[in-house]
C-alpha cells in the first residue's frame, strides 16, 4: 500500500497580543491547508496563537485565560486534520512554551519546550518552566516527534525524541534574523541530523516584532543532511512536503538563495511596514537632508508602505548647500513621494536671539549646531502629530555607537530604520538598492558624508574615516574585543582605538532614549546591548 503523510508548514505572520486576530488566521489556515491542500498535519510556527516574543503579557492572566479560550474555539476545526499550534500554556500554575497537537476537535498531545534561551535577545526564563519529556505522534504509521525552537539546538533533546521512536523531528520556531542566522541553522541541523539519522522539519515565524525580524525561510532537512524543501524569505509561504511509505522525505525545487545584500534589504522594508502597520498607522515623515542616510531610509520606507504613504520633508538651514536640496528633491520624484519644504533659517535666528542673553560670554560650538536639528525634530513631530503619523529616525549603527547624533533632533522618531546597519553598509546597501532601480542620486553616494550643521563640515572632521571606524566598532560591540587586541589586529594606534570607544562609552546615555530599530545582526543596540549607563569599567 503506497502509503503518504502530507505535511503543510503555515509559515505565517502573526501579531503579539492579537490573540483574536491570531485565532481567525489559524483557522483559515487550517482551512486551507485541508480543503486546497489536502495535508494531513498542518503545521504553525512557536506561540503563533499570542504572537512572539509576548514578554510581559505572560504575567497577565487573562492573557492566558483568553489563550485558552481560542485554543478551544481553533480545536472545532481540527475535525479531519491534525493540527500543531505553538501556545503558551499554564496548567497547575506552572507556564510552558508548549506545542499543542490537535485532531477530532480534542487536544490530542501537549510538548512542552525543554531547552528555553535566556541570552542576546531571549528571556524565556522569565516566563516559562521547561519541559522534561519529549511528545512522539503517530500519524497514518508515521512517528513524529515534536521540539520548539532551541530544543533542535542540543544533541540530548533530539536523542530523547530518536529514543522515544521518532522517525522525523517537527520543530516549531519564532528564531529571528540576523546575517549570519541561517548559516548557523543549517550548521546546527546538520550536526543533529548527524548523530540521530532521521529528517528534521523546520518552520520558522516571519514578520516584524519591535526590533526583532523573522525571515521564516522554513527547510526541511533529510537524513542524509540535505535541504530537499524550502519556503519563501521575508513573506509568508506554504511549503507543503510529503514523507513516503519508506519514511523518506520527498525532494522539492529549491529557490535560488538571497545574496547577502538582498537578504539585508528585504529585512529592513519587512521591519519598517509591520512596525508602521501592526501600531495600526500608515504614513511616516522623514526628513530629508540630501545625505545618503535620509536617502536610503526614504527608498525603504517607500518601498515598505508605497509612495502615497510617505512625506518627505526638506528643511534647509543656512548651511544646507543647494546641491543637497537639489538632490533630496531628484531623490522624492525618482520615488514618486511627496515632499515639503521647510526651511528653518527664521526659526533658527530667532532660538538664537532668544538664547543670546543667557549664552553672552560663552563662544559658538556644537550647541548651535545641535539647535539646527532639534528644530527639524519638532517639524517633523508635529506634522506627524497633526496627521496620526509616524516619524521615521535616520540615524545608522556606527553614528549611535559613537553619539555623532543628536539627541532630540535627529536620533529622534519612532523607528530607527538604518539603526544596525553600519555606515560602510548604508552605502552598500544605497548601491543594492540603485541596481533594482536608479532612485538614488549618484552625487548623494559619492559626496563626503557631512551633517551640514556648520559651514564646510564633514563628519571626518570628528570620526576617523568610515571604513577604519566600522571595523573598531565592529570588534568592539559584535566581538567584544578590548583596545589592545583592536589594536593589534587592525594595525591602528591604541590612542585611535581609545578614543573611538570612550566616545561609544560617553553615548550610553543617549542610546537608552534612542527608537527602537531593526535588528540585523548578532549585537544590535536594543535587547542585545545592556550597559549600563554608569559605568567606569574602562
Amino acid at each position: 500500500m503506497n502509503v503518504k503523510l502530507k505535511i503543510a508548514l503555515a509559515q505565517l505572520n502573526f501579531t503579539v497580543g492579537d490573540i483574536s486576530r491570531n485565532s481567525k488566521k489559524i483557522i483559515r489556515a487550517i482551512q486551507y491547508a485541508k480543503n486546497k491542500l489536502h495535508a494531513d498535519l498542518v503545521v504553525f510556527p512557536e506561540l503563533a496563537l499570542t504572537g512572539y516574543p509576548p514578554e510581559d503579557l505572560l504575567l497577565r492572566p487573562q492573557f492566558i485565560a483568553d489563550a485558552e479560550n481560542a485554543l478551544k474555539k481553533i480545536q472545532k476545526y481540527s475535525a479531519d486534520i491534525h493540527v500543531i499550534l505553538g501556545c503558551p500554556t499554564k496548567p497547575k500554575d506552572t507556564c510552558f512554551n508548549s506545542a499543542i497537537c490537535l485532531y477530532r476537535e480534542k487536544q490530542l498531545a501537549c510538548y512542552h519546550k525543554q531547552k528555553l534561551p535566556n541570552y542576546s535577545v531571549f528571556d524565556e526564563k522569565r516566563y516559562f518552566s521547561s519541559g522534561t519529556k519529549p511528545v512522539v505522534l503517530s500519524i497514518k504509521g508515521f512517528q513524529i516527534a515534536l521540539a520548539i525552537c532551541e530544543d533542535v539546538w542540543f544533541e540530548d533533546v533530539a536523542k530523547q525524541a530518536k529514543k522515544a521512536g521518532a522517525e522525523c523531528i517537527l520543530a516549531i520556531n519564532a528564531s529571528p534574523f540576523s546575517d549570519k542566522k541561517f548559516a548557523r541553522r543549517k550548521e546546527q541541523l546538520e550536526q543533529r541530523i548527524k548523530k540521530i539519522n532521521i529528517p528534521i522539519f523546520y518552520l520558522n515565524l516571519i514578520g516584524g516584532q519591535d526590533e526583532l525580524l523573522f525571515d521564516g525561510q522554513s527547510f526541511v532537512m533529510d537524513s542524509r543532511r540535505r535541504i530537499v524543501a524550502q519556503a519563501k524569505a521575508f513573506e509568508e509561504d506554504w511549503l507543503t512536503v510529503e514523507i513516503d511509505q519508506n519514511k523518506k522525505v520527498i525532494p522539492k525545487p529549491l529557490a535560488l538563495p538571497l545574496s547577502p545584500m538582498e537578504s539585508l534589504y528585504r529585512a529592513l522594508v519587512l521591519g519598517v511596514k509591520d512596525y508602521v502597520q501592526k501600531n495600526q498607522f500608515s504614513h511616516v515623515f522623514i526628513g530629508l537632508s540630501g545625505g545618503i542616510d535620509s536617502a536610503l531610509t526614504l527608498a525603504i520606507a517607500t518601498d515598505a508602505l508605497g509612495a502615497k504613504n510617505v512625506t518627505a520633508v526638506i528643511m534647509p538651514s543656512p548651511f544646507t548647500a543647494s546641491m543637497s536640496v537639489d538632490d533630496a528633491i531628484s531623490l522624492s520624484k525618482a520615488l514618486h513621494v511627496v515632499y515639503q519644504i521647510i526651511p528653518i533659517h527664521d526659526i533658527f535666528e530667532t532660538s538664537l536671539k532668544t538664547l543670546h542673553p543667557v549664552f553672552s560670554g560663552l563662544p559658538e560650538d556644537i550647541t548651535e549646531e545641535n539647535l539646527q536639528s532639534r528644530i527639524r525634530c519638532n517639524l517633523l513631530m508635529a506634522l506627524a502629530n497633526k496627521t496620526n503619523g509616524l516619524m521615521l529616525s535616520t540615524s545608522n549603527k556606527s553614528e549611535i555607537a559613537v553619539g555623532y547624533t543628536t539627541l532630540y533632533g535627529d536620533m529622534s522618531g519612532a523607528f530607527c530604520v538604518l539603526k544596525d546597519l553600519y555606515k560602510t553598509q548604508v552605502y552598500a546597501l544605497s548601491n543594492y538598492r540603485n541596481q533594482i532601480s536608479a532612485v538614488i542620486p549618484q552625487r548623494i553616494i559619492d559626496r563626503p558624508p557631512s551633517a551640514e550643521l556648520a559651514f564646510d563640515q564633514t563628519d571626518q572632521d570628528t570620526l576617523p574615516p568610515y571604513e577604519i571606524l566600522d571595523k573598531i566598532l565592529y570588534r568592539f560591540v559584535e566581538g567584544n574585543q578590548s583596545a589592545a587586541l583592536i589594536s593589534k589586529t587592525l594595525h591602528l594606534s591604541i590612542a585611535l582605538v581609545r578614543k573611538v570607544i570612550a566616545m561609544v562609552k560617553r553615548s550610553e546615555y543617549k542610546r537608552h532614549q534612542a527608537p527602537p530599530g531593526p535588528r540585523l545582526t548578532e549585537r544590535g543596540f536594543d535587547k542585545d546591548w545592556r550597559y549600563p549607563i554608569v559605568d567606569r569599567y574602562w
